[in-house]
């Protein structure tokens, strides 16, 4: 079981070859055990970015989440009252993103590494990361 990172999602389903070796692996491997986690926040995030301009996709967002959800292992996962508490009381220094909070707070409470490239998120001590 992994959780993704908003870029490791967007770079996974679009091929990138910016998503690294190692996340590559933790996703097939993943994928093969049943969870690849993505936070509903995540799916936020991206409607954002696209609505500001930031990013493109290669379909509609309906269509491109509809995709995201057809694939093997991936599961996204609401964001609970326990989770956006849990986000806003994480112990340790992190930063006030939060949506990476939320990330950090879904991957810490099921336990789970976040795949992702952020170095802040790679900082922090209190969650594991893969990259």
């Amino acid at each position: 079981m992994i959780v993704l990172d908003t870029h490791a999602l967007i770079w996974w389903v679009n091929g990138d070859a910016q998503l690294s070796a190692p996340a590559r692996t933790a996703i097939a491997d993943a994928q093969q055990g049943g969870r690849v986690l993505v936070s509903a926040i995540t799916i936020w995030e991206i409607a954002m970015l696209v609505e500001r301009g930031r990013i493109a996709l290669a379909m509609d967002l309906d269509q491109w989440l509809a995709a995201v959800r057809e694939l093997d292992g991936v599961e996204v996962m609401p964001v609970s009252a326990q989770g956006a508490m849990q986000s806003a009381t994480l112990p340790g220094e992190f930063h006030k993103d939060p949506a990476d909070r939320m990330i950090v707070a879904l991957a810490r409470e099921l336990n789970a590494p976040v795949v992702t490239a952020d170095q802040k998120i790679q900082r922090y001590a209190h969650v594991r990361w893969v990259w």
